[in-house]
């Protein structure tokens, strides 16, 4: 029997989110599997990516189109609002989306005094700049990106000029069971103040659930989750799910919406302390991107990719007013068939030539326009938006 997920962080002005279907869960400690649908600016998930893809600017994968369409989340009257124990060490994060023209919200965790945040990557993908409030002071700062892992949906934010800022407390005992009793605590519908909270039961261990690509969000597979029955929604992603001592034993990340009962999925803290650890270390690694992406401006057409047709490169669908692409004279319509010398046959291979460099290195990109005139020009990337 399928049911509808949707995941936890919010649209702010535009209808953002991840809809989703899933199988009905499987016995406790067994893995099932839920197919997720990334619905970006249509129905509501809180995956929180914004009413549009900007698709490959600045990766150079993928081509993304604008979405419209309002929120069918279910809406947070009816939920209880955290206690002020519960309070401590949660923020509230909001992400400009500049280049899909939206904005996002999620919910994060303190772990250290001066200011480092763990947090669902989804709930800063995509994002140019990044704003936290800290729940029980109201006190509001900037945020950058310390590193992402967009494989296991994990991010480490440092705040700029944080200190003294109480922690979550954590438990990393790895000993949740099916029964224990729960609450799921975040900025569900994205309004910011107190924190709303869900209470629940632990009701199975070590869930997968898989995402569908849908413009910024890429497909992904998420393995070893919490099930609970508390009533996750868009808004709390990145956020505590508390055992009945307010320890956080998880981070609130989806929630199946339509089905006969609730179930939300939290991604084990010991899991995402584990991530958060190799990104604070600065090991990048396949699945672990240190800081920024570099960013050459480029939305391409990755129709080729899909199909698996060979092409003489990636032929671009639009150009970033201001970027790097755009200085060095590349439009749409231009093909790059050449990164630093080495041959761009696809969307993806530009994505690769794109993703061993960092901002502020210079590339030797050579494209052929419409007329089939060959250039050669030398870039320098610039800062793009989280990966």
């Amino acid at each position: 029997m399928l049911s509808t997920a949707v995941a936890a962080t919010a649209a702010i002005g535009a209808a953002f989110g991840l809809a989703a279907s899933s199988a009905t869960a499987a016995p406790a400690s067994t893995s099932s599997t839920a197919s997720i649908h990334a619905a970006l600016g249509q129905n509501s998930y809180g995956y929180g990516y914004g009413s549009g893809g900007y698709g490959g600017y600045g990766y150079g994968g993928g081509s993304g189109s604008n979405g419209t369409g309002s929120s069918n989340s279910s809406g947070t009257s009816s939920l209880a609002s955290a206690t002020s124990a519960q309070e401590v060490g949660v923020v509230d994060i909001t992400s400009q989306l500049t280049y899909a023209q939206a904005e996002s919200a999620g919910t994060g965790l303190v772990l250290t005094s001066s200011g480092e945040i763990l947090t669902n990557n989804h709930v800063v993908e995509g994002a140019t700049s990044i704003s936290v409030t800290v729940v029980a002071t109201g006190a509001q700062y900037t945020a950058t990106v310390v590193g992402t892992d967009a494989t296991d949906d994990i991010a480490v934010l440092q705040l700029s000029n944080a200190s003294g800022l109480s922690t979550a407390a954590l438990d990393t005992a790895s000993d949740a069971t099916v029964g224990e009793s729960v609450t799921g605590v975040g900025d569900a519908g994205g309004t910011g103040g107190t924190p709303s909270a869900s209470p629940g039961t632990i009701t199975a261990l070590d869930q997968t659930i898989t995402t569908q690509a849908e413009q910024t969000a890429a497909s992904e597979t998420l393995s070893g989750l919490i099930e609970t029955d508390a009533d996750i929604q868009a808004g709390d992603s990145g956020g505590p799910l508390f055992n009945a001592s307010d320890q956080v034993i998880g981070i609130d990340t989806a929630a199946e919406q339509g089905g006969a009962t609730t179930a939300g999925y939290a991604i084990p803290i010991a899991t995402a302390l584990t991530i958060a650890g190799q990104i604070e270390s600065g090991q990048g690694s396949s699945t672990v991107t240190i800081g920024y992406p570099a960013f050459l401006g480029v939305e391409v057409d990755s129709a080729n990719d899909a199909t698996g047709v060979a092409s003489s490169g990636a032929t671009i669908a639009g150009v970033i007013d201001g970027s790097p692409a755009a200085a060095a004279g590349l439009t749409a319509g231009d093909t790059i068939t050449a990164v630093d010398g080495t041959a761009i046959d696809s969307a993806s291979a530009l994505t690769t030539a794109l993703g061993a460099h960092a901002p502020g290195d210079t590339v030797s990109v050579t494209w052929t326009d419409a007329s089939g005139a060959s250039h050669t020009a030398g870039v320098t990337l610039a800062q793009g938006p989280v990966a």
